[in-house]
């Protein structure tokens, strides 16, 4: 049986290439946030996920699941699609 091997990408590797991110609060439905939509356009979401074991790991994209958290970068983080996101550190995030 083969593994199949997940590309991973640190966070402090994006906040260095992407700028700090916001937390992101969703307070109407996603498809009507024109501001969502504009930075979902632009590569600039990452959702984070919790684990059942507790563990966080993000994804870049908008994927609307239940329990998520959303961040939004200033920068495009388009090379870092299809890898997972590791090592989130609350501190690096841009403090409104």
């Amino acid at each position: 049986m083969k593994l199949l091997k997940v590309k991973t990408v640190r966070f402090a590797d994006m906040v260095e290439k992407a700028g700090a991110p916001e937390v992101y609060t969703l307070w109407q439905k996603p498809a009507q946030d024109r501001q969502l939509q504009s930075a979902i356009k632009n590569h600039r979401v990452m959702t984070i996920q919790c684990t059942e074991s507790g563990t966080e790991f993000g994804e870049v994209g908008f994927k609307e699941r239940k329990g998520a958290r959303y961040l939004v970068f200033p920068k495009s983080l388009k090379r870092f699609e299809g890898k997972r996101v590791v090592g989130i550190k609350w501190e690096m995030l841009n403090s409104p």
